[in-house]
């Protein structure tokens, strides 16, 4: 079985389309559209906009962006748990081959939890608190297998046991017994025990402090690799993301801005937005800096038509009141900015008078 870095090694010696041929992704975005709906079903406003990528075996992907940038909203797609007033209005989704918007409800409840699992941010809300941990894992279990009760229990306390819980004392516990980072291991426990083809992690370290946060990454890690499942990474944390994941997509707006190996978006951002994210992330230095980075604009601001990032973009141009295409930079690389096109290094240069990192970010 292929590992992880020889997924990347190929990735980086092919080109998408070929990869995409050579290694089935288990999860597939194409034109992804999602939209408000009124109760005729009369589209509002379009809230996710043409949005694509994939994910591969043993892969962790990030998806990064402001909140409003419609990355919680893209992942309910997936799960297929949208709210009445929003939509798939275009686009598809497929799961190993699968079109899930073939299928039914019925049978998408089937692939949640043992096909597709989610960790939620909100880890008090993983667990009913009215049941044991161990009941609801054995409920879950059984929902999806025909094992007998025993057999599922001792899923449930091997499952607890991994990732490094009491699993005795924790099987027999309600959820308001536990710490916050004992409940998000046990919802880590019940994403993974039926040993999925993909998981959603939606900002799964967000109320926990950094050592638990950290000690949770660490576990979905291990797990992924000792499971080989895909893993899409919602995460506010650059550092995260940058840390552990092996590609990573940008959002803004509901549209995808940039995408592509972590590595080369780190040292070789093209979008404007994404430059000005990692600007933005705090950095451990000797030296104080006298003031924080931030993104200019106010937060969350869209444009109605063309890149959504114009309002705040300090380098626009008269083309980014249309749409931009993503544009390959390499061979996995791509960003959604018309400066790829109109000698967009002259233009950053006349606006902030050439002056660049070492890393290529101009400030």
């Amino acid at each position: 079985m292929s590992t992880t870095a020889e997924y990347v090694e190929k990735a980086e010696s092919v080109t998408v389309n070929d990869w995409t041929r050579s290694i089935a992704p288990v999860l597939q975005l194409s034109n992804l559209t999602i939209a408000s709906v009124n109760r005729k079903g009369k589209i509002v406003k379009e809230l996710v906009k043409e949005v694509g990528f994939s994910i591969y075996p043993g892969e962790m992907m990030g998806l990064v962006g402001e909140s409003g940038s419609g990355k919680s909203v893209t992942a309910a797609a997936v799960m297929g748990m949208l709210p009445k007033t929003l939509r798939v209005t275009d686009g598809e989704i497929s799961l190993n081959g699968t079109n899930l918007a073939s299928l039914s409800e019925k049978e998408r409840r089937r692939l949640r939890g043992k096909k597709i699992a989610y960790v939620f941010q909100n880890y008090q809300g993983s667990f009913t608190p009215f049941l044991k941990i161990g009941k609801q894992l054995v409920e879950a279990v059984r929902s999806h297998e025909s094992v007998p009760l025993q057999e599922a229990k001792a899923i449930a306390l091997e499952w607890l046991h991994r990732v490094q819980l009491p699993a005795d004392r924790v099987y027999e516990s309600y959820p308001f017994q536990l710490s916050g980072g004992q409940l998000q291991r046990a919802s880590l426990a019940a994403a993974l025990m039926m040993k999925p083809s993909l998981i959603i992690a939606d900002e799964p370290t967000t109320a926990l402090d950094v050592l638990n946060g950290k000690q949770v990454m660490d576990l979905l890690a291990r797990l992924q690799k000792e499971t080989h499942c895909a893993v899409l990474f919602i995460s506010h944390d650059l550092g995260h993301v940058l840390k552990r994941t092996v590609r990573m997509a940008v959002m803004y707006g509901g549209r995808l801005m940039e995408s592509g190996p972590t590595e080369s978006i780190r040292s070789n951002p093209q979008h404007p937005y994404t430059q000005m994210l990692l600007q933005a992330r705090p950095l451990v230095t000797a030296r104080i800096p006298g003031k924080l980075t931030v993104i200019p604009g106010e937060p969350g601001a869209i444009t109605d038509q063309g890149c959504p990032f114009a309002l705040r973009c300090p380098f626009r141009i008269e083309p980014c009141t249309h749409v931009p295409a993503m544009t390959a930079i390499g061979k996995t690389h791509l960003a959604a900015c018309h400066m790829l096109h109109t000698g967009g290094e002259e233009i950053r240069e006349a606006a902030v008078g050439g002056q660049t990192t070492q890393s290529g970010i101009w400030r």
